[in-house]
């Protein structure tokens, strides 16, 4: 008997509104004191009357057109009855048979043995509806508080089909999600955070040994996984629950029903919580205080409104910037560094295709683009990533402006600067927002490539060390780049690396 996994995703997502969902408090709760974002509405008094927030319906319905989903025609909202702590009313205003978006698909890539596939999952549909409040218990489990703040903030609940295939499809789509959103600009969709909170839905069915036995995929009773609050956590809490529904398959005992288990990321295993319900269990009926909507309108204006998506700008970037997948990957998978990067690139080009003074012909920008594209990806991904993590700076505020970032890519590929001491103006110039020729002729920093300077520097070098020049007579080829190493400290930086070998390698010849 052979097994496959059958996973969906139901994924909450908190929606960055200047309001609440159906009332004007603050939807800035959770930097707040406890309990101090609220009103009537959050809390759920007798006779209050719900208004909606147009900006989620609006995010909704932007969120759906970026997934491919059908937005527009009527859509209403629903009471889902239900009683809890955190839900004051008794009962949860959502979205049941109308929803704001209906359908979509999504493609995203998948890590797999050193390479990307590229995988789809089918969206059910997507829906509004507001969040309960936050619960905290005592570390005795003995009390808990209820924290109101979050009560009543916008959510767009994201309901997949059941296509993933495995765990680490589930991790992939969760990431590029999160990208989707943050292009959006809906939501930050933080997990540690809970902006983006989701639940998982998994079972097991067995995988058809003859292709006439496929005719209709058969669907068993799912195991609803919750309490999952980052990605590691989606891939680890599938992993576990695709190993214990695989044991009672093999011993015959096939789980026969609906169910809930909560994730305990801790001790790594999902715990029963309860039998899961059904939509009748909700007994959802038409919220009676708020009208439905017509979005055919909103529709039409939003479908001109969609900014570029992750997807197709590494497309871009790769076909645009001659940037190699993994990093036009890297660069749009942070949406300020991809826009720092690209107003660099655009720096660049200007100062490419620029006339010189004397009037000679500009540099060909096409053909050079792949050594501007490994420069830039370098010095930014590697260079002034370990610069700001070392100086705890982020790309938002960072006092280097990206025409200074590209004139200092330009002096390095000038080689009016080496690359240790281009590092080193790139520290002064995130500290202090710099122009890097200031820095460079203010630290004296400026390379040297006057061979009537640097040859006796390179005799000096080689007679300081003569075991090295031993060495290299032995056979052992690394002493000859000690001594570069040396010539380049002797010259603080400023004798370009291959003219430092050259000038080296020759004194060593003499000495032989």
């Amino acid at each position: 008997m052979r097994l496959e996994p059958v996973i969906g995703l139901e994924i909450h997502v908190q929606l960055k509104t200047k309001s609440k969902m159906f009332c004007g408090c603050s939807n800035r709760g959770e930097y707040e004191p406890a309990n101090t974002t609220v009103c009537e509405i959050c809390l759920g008094h007798p006779g209050i009357l719900p208004a909606v927030n147009a900006e989620a319906v609006r995010f909704g319905a932007l969120v759906g057109l970026a997934l491919g989903g059908k937005v527009g025609g009527y859509s209403k909202f629903d009471r889902k009855n239900y009683f809890y702590p955190d839900l004051p009313k008794g009962y949860q205003i959502s979205q049941f048979d109308l929803p704001v978006v209906q359908g979509g698909e999504v493609a995203f890539e998948v890590p797999e043995n050193g390479v990307r596939r590229t995988a789809r999952v089918r969206l059910t549909r997507i829906h509004l509806e507001e969040d309960a409040a936050k619960l905290q218990h005592s570390a005795d489990g003995k009390s808990s508080l209820v924290d109101f703040n979050r009560g009543g903030t916008p959510l767009a609940e994201i309901v997949t089909e059941p296509d993933f295939k495995s765990p680490a499809e589930a991790k992939a789509f969760l990431q590029e999600l999160r990208l989707i959103m943050r292009y959006l600009g809906v939501s930050d969709a933080d997990m540690e955070k809970g902006h983006l909170r989701c639940d998982a839905n998994v079972s097991l069915r067995e995988v058809a040994e003859q292709p006439s036995d496929a005719a209709v995929p058969q669907l068993n009773p799912k195991t609803e996984v919750k309490n999952i609050n980052s990605f590691r956590s989606v891939e680890r809490a599938l992993d576990y629950e695709i190993k214990r529904q695989t044991k009672l398959w093999l011993d015959g005992k096939p789980p026969m029903k609906q169910a809930t288990r909560g994730w305990d990321d801790v001790r790594g295993l999902t715990v029963e919580q309860r039998t899961k319900e059904g939509s009748s269990d909700y007994r959802y009926f038409p919220e009676p205080d708020l009208p439905p909507l017509d979005l055919t309108e909103m529709a039409r204006e939003l479908a001109h409104a969609l900014p570029e998506m992750p997807a197709a700008r590494r497309t871009r970037f790769v076909a645009d910037y001659a940037l190699t997948p993994d990093d036009a990957r890297t660069l749009c998978d942070d949406l300020p560094l991809a826009d720092f990067a690209e107003e660099v690139f655009s720096e660049l080009q200007e100062w490419a295709t620029s006339p010189t003074p004397d009037g000679r012909e500009t540099k060909n920008w096409e053909a050079e683009k792949p050594e501007f594209a490994k420069l830039v990806s370098g010095w930014i991904l590697t260079k002034l990533n370990g610069v700001m993590a070392e100086h705890k700076m982020d790309i938002r505020t960072l006092k280097i402006t990206p025409e200074n970032f590209a004139e200092l890519l330009t002096l390095i590929r000038q080689k009016r600067v080496t690359g240790p001491n281009a590092l080193v103006i790139l520290e002064e110039m995130a500290l202090s927002g710099a122009d890097p020729s200031v820095i460079m002729q203010e630290k004296k920093l400026e390379s040297v490539d006057d061979t009537a300077e640097l040859a006796p520097i390179a005799a000096n070098v080689v007679a300081a060390n003569p075991k090295a020049v031993e060495d290299w007579k032995s056979g052992k080829t690394n002493a000859a780049q000690f001594l570069v190493g040396q010539m380049m400290r002797a010259t603080r930086g400023k004798c370009p690396p291959d003219m430092a070998r050259k000038l080296i390698e020759e004194e060593l010849r003499r000495k032989q």
